[in-house]
């Protein structure tokens, strides 16, 4: 339950986000945007900080790009997410699709709450994380929507998965997932939150979605390191 009701806060958040949108000058547009990186910053740098052994991240970061690369997920990614927009498209080309989707769908995966909220949900049945994450992730989507449209609503479907394969598998890993371990994932997970804010401003092109198999490396190196 507690993913499904994430999965609607998003859609829901979004919906009124893309109601906003209609109605917002691009410089006022721009400056929400510019704001909104920030805040992504931030959490990126508060979820960094959890981290207790930098090495973990290191090596992390490092094994999961060239996995990353090898595979071409931010290609896959970018894919998929034309598909689905050119199938909603009626001629027009929104650059900023594909960009809502994965910035949208990392931002509201990666992080602690995810984790151990689908964990609660999977071995006692506790959902409050996950509602108190479904109410921050709605409000994050009515902004993040009003910036880049349709691709925010469509992270939703991941998020779903995502949760729900964790909540509906937590007798199995829970085992492997110790704290120590959740915060290690979160420290990762979040450098790629402050790459997708470098991203909203400008600053550099990172092409985030390659780096996402670097979340999952803790789960290995913590059993060494």
């Amino acid at each position: 339950m507690g993913a499904i009701v994430n999965f609607f806060s998003i859609i829901l958040g979004g919906a009124i986000g893309l109601l906003l949108k209609r109605g917002l000058p691009e410089r006022f547009e721009r400056a929400l945007l510019n704001g909104m990186a920030l805040c992504v910053m931030l959490i990126g740098i508060s979820g960094a900080i959890k981290g207790e052994n930098t090495l973990i991240a290191i090596i992390s970061i490092a094994i999961g790009a060239v996995i990353g690369e090898l595979l071409d997920i931010d290609g896959f990614v970018n894919r998929v997410a034309k598909r689905i927009e050119d199938k909603l498209s009626s001629g027009g080309r929104d650059v900023k699709f594909a960009q809502g989707f994965v910035t949208a769908t990392l931002l509201f995966c990666v992080g602690a709450m995810a984790i151990v909220g689908s964990l609660d949900s999977g071995l006692s049945g506790d959902n409050n994380t996950l509602y108190t994450k479904s109410l921050i992730d709605g409000i994050t989507a009515v902004c993040f929507a009003a910036n880049f449209g349709f691709g925010v609503l469509f992270s939703s479907i991941p998020i779903l998965i995502y949760q729900g394969a964790i909540t509906l598998l937590a007798t199995f890993v829970a085992p492997y997932l110790n704290t120590t371990i959740i915060n290690e994932m979160t420290c990762v997970g979040s450098l790629l939150i402050i790459a997708l804010s470098l991203n909203m401003l400008n600053i550099c092109k990172i092409k985030v979605a390659n780096y996402i198999p670097a979340i999952f490396i803790p789960i290995i190196l913590c059993q060494f390191i």
